[in-house]
């Protein structure tokens, strides 16, 4: 008897996995349909952003300088699409799907304003100190003062950002996505309940977090949606590593008895499995800030939602370690004066030693796939 029960239950759990697995061709196919609408839309408007002047170097990215961007748009609207008409749950998928669409919406609009807005400017920290010192209005020189953290901060966050004078610039990128976290560390703190205060470690170790969750919770969400952005600078690197990572949290998700996010999460596979083949180099179209700030967030929000928070950084690992990269280049470029890498991210320092960028995107697959499984083994333990 005990027997014939396991098998049951084996058996329903394959019928869910089975039909978990069936979105994900089900994305696919989506996709693939109107992939094509897509590209032809970007090529008609011209939406590309040029080369970037710090890539001049690497001949291999002269072409890119006439691919579209917004190419992750065909992944953003197919998991929403798929979601909202067929698994629409206020319990798990309802925030997770708005912070993935609040963060494109983000990216979208830095993409638009990188192609067609006009140059932007901001003031630098010591034409603000003068401007205190020598302004002739008292009241412009008080406000000057009161504001000069905020211009500090303004200033320093540019030390992260690209090198052009469109598009949004760093701090206000920060301020949305702080939003986006804010949004995530309310739904999982208030509404999923006191199971999600702890961050549950391998080996059945746990911490109960409290109240400092949220801003763990922000961090991570603003972390890992830039993580992503930065590592979107080859052919078809963002999306074969964002297609291991959501396959290994589809898995996790239904292993934990997380119906709803493995379908999520097992969409957007689908979706990204048809980006990836149009962005495969040369690349089709190439998937801008709004697919990898979109996805980004996605990313944490469900790795969070199932519990695998202390998994994260193994799952996303290629990610994080370009973002690391950028990080380590500009402390030490700027207060020790020297850099580290040839340019960063890493994945540019690999090419400007000779690597081609089919083979440093597939090695950087392949690494981030062994990473991925070990995150995947720690997850079951």
């Amino acid at each position: 008897m005990l027997l014939c029960r396991n098998m049951i239950t084996i058996l329903q759990g394959t019928a869910d996995l089975a039909y978990i697995l069936g979105f994900t061709l089900f994305g696919t196919l989506l996709a693939f349909l109107w992939a094509p609408l897509l590209s032809r839309f970007l090529y008609r408007f011209n939406v590309v952003k040029g080369a970037k002047t710090e890539l001049a170097a690497l001949g291999s990215h002269v072409y890119k300088a006439t691919t579209p961007v917004m190419g992750g748009l065909l992944v953003v609207i197919t998991v929403a699409v798929i979601s909202y008409f067929f698994n629409w749950s206020r319990s798990f998928t309802y925030v997770p799907v708005g912070v993935m669409l609040l963060s494109a919406a983000l990216g979208a609009i830095d993409d638009l304003l990188n192609v067609y807005g006009s140059e932007r400017r901001s003031r630098k920290l010591g034409h603000i100190l003068t401007l205190i010192r020598v302004h002739k209005d008292f009241g412009t020189r008080i406000w000057l003062k009161l504001t000069l953290p905020w211009t500090a901060f303004k200033r320093l966050s540019v030390w992260f950002g690209s090198r052009t004078n469109r598009g949004v610039f760093v701090h206000e990128k920060l301020i949305l996505q702080f939003i986006a976290g804010t949004l995530t560390a309310w739904w999982i703190y208030a509404k999923l309940g006191p199971a999600w205060h702890f961050i549950y470690l391998p080996f059945d170790y746990s911490w109960n977090a409290g109240i400092l969750i949220v801003p763990i919770i922000i961090f991570i969400v603003m972390f890992t949606a830039n993580a992503v952005n930065i590592a979107d600078g080859m052919d078809g690197l963002a999306g074969g590593s964002l297609i291991i990572t959501f396959s290994a949290l589809t898995l996790l998700s239904w292993i934990n008895g997380f119906g709803e996010v493995a379908i999520l999460n097992a969409t957007t596979v689908g979706a990204l499995v048809s980006y990836t083949y149009f962005n495969i180099k040369p690349a089709r179209f190439m998937m801008g800030d709004v697919g990898s700030l979109g996805l980004g967030a996605l990313l944490a929000v469900n790795a969070m939602a199932i519990g695998e928070t202390s998994a994260l950084f193994f799952l996303g690992f290629i990610f994080y370690v370009e973002a690391f990269s950028v990080v380590i280049q500009i402390i030490s470029k700027y207060v020790f004066g020297r850099k580290v890498f040839k340019m960063a991210p890493l994945h540019h320092h690999f090419e400007l030693i000779g690597w081609g960028e089919e083979k440093t995107v597939m090695r950087f697959w392949v690494v981030h796939f062994i990473f991925v499984v070990f995150g995947f083994w720690l997850a079951l333990h």
